[in-house]
């Protein structure tokens, strides 16, 4: 369920502030972000998977309080990583 390092290393390379960086909040919700897409995949099939169910919204949660704080310390970082992910702001 977890993701491939090559999976990882790709979406870092693509999120990534500057050289090193792999704990931006960028990466951190672009990470989060496949994560629940997988995570919700496999919750289509399998519908009575609760433990699943419960990681599924603790990563909601936590990439919902990482884009809250990039909101409030950089709007325009925020809405170039909404935009990129396709993810609906409130």
């Amino acid at each position: 369920m977890a993701l491939g390092k090559e999976a990882k290393v790709e979406i870092i390379d693509e999120y990534k502030r500057h050289s090193e960086d792999t704990g931006s909040p960028e990466v951190q919700v672009a990470i989060l972000t496949t994560r629940i897409a997988q995570l919700t995949d496999h919750l289509r099939v399998n519908k009575h998977d609760e433990s699943s169910r419960r990681g599924l919204l603790k990563m909601v949660g936590q990439r919902r309080r990482l884009l809250a704080y990039l909101r409030r310390e950089d709007y325009k970082r925020y809405l170039a990583l909404t935009e990129k992910l396709k993810i609906r702001k409130k």
